[in-house]
């Protein structure tokens, strides 16, 4: 029989919170400023993401690097993916986001008997000021920023930081997330169960990882199921 559950992890793009201008608009912005036709997608730019997470040394050089990338891979100047980044970082305000629906209840119905952390990939810089325009941070005892203060998720390292960090077993943790591959992937990897926010009504596929638990709302963990 599963261990009671004392303490809960959170991802915090697209399972806390939500920007307000999408990257598709951000993009489309981009393109217009620079006076180019789009050459590359949002899906694109989330499909390369990960490969230039760890070496950057923050969310513009790490964005830069792509979008350069992007640009080399549809036979334009790397250097016009340079600039791109630059329009899209000048208009981006990393504060400019809101609660998923069901975030705040969620959060506020398990501080009553739950620890409380926040594990996601992403620079210091910038989620700090993404979880600080949230009316719940203070909810949290720890953040780890994966990517940067360990090695990305789905490695199981930001798990066991935060693990240490809270004095919680493995066991006993579940982390929240929308991300098969990273959340729930590198949740179970560290030995904690995880919770999948399927927001869109999806389910696994064939080889994704099985999630414990399946959430259509953060709503839903007023009465959690585990």
């Amino acid at each position: 029989m599963p261990a009671p559950v004392d303490t809960v992890l959170f991802d915090l793009d697209d399972t806390l919170c939500s920007y307000r201008r999408t990257v598709p608009e951000m993009l489309d912005l981009a393109f217009e400023t620079v006076g180019v036709d789009p050459f590359f997608e949002a899906t694109d730019y989330y499909a390369r993401y990960d490969e230039f997470v760890t070496d950057a040394s923050g969310m513009h050089e790490l964005r830069e690097q792509c979008f350069a990338s992007l640009a080399a891979d549809a036979g334009r100047d790397p250097d016009l993916g340079r600039e791109l980044a630059t329009v899209y970082d000048a208009e981006r305000d990393q504060s400019n986001v809101e609660p998923l629906p069901g975030a705040a209840e969620a959060v506020s119905s398990l501080a009553t008997d739950h620890r409380l952390a926040v594990v996601t990939n992403g620079s210091p810089e910038m989620q700090s000021q993404k979880l600080g325009a949230l009316p719940f941070a203070d909810a949290f005892e720890h953040v780890v920023h994966a990517g940067y203060d360990t090695p990305a998720k789905p490695a199981p390292d930001a798990f066991h930081r935060v693990l240490d960090l809270l004095g919680s077993e493995a066991d006993s943790t579940v982390h929240v997330g929308n991300s098969l591959r990273s959340d729930v992937a590198g949740a179970q990897a560290a030995g904690v169960r995880a919770a999948w926010l399927a927001v869109d009504g999806g389910s696994p596929g064939a080889d994704s990882p099985t999630p414990e638990y399946v959430l259509g709302s953060l709503a839903e963990l007023t009465d959690p199921p585990w």
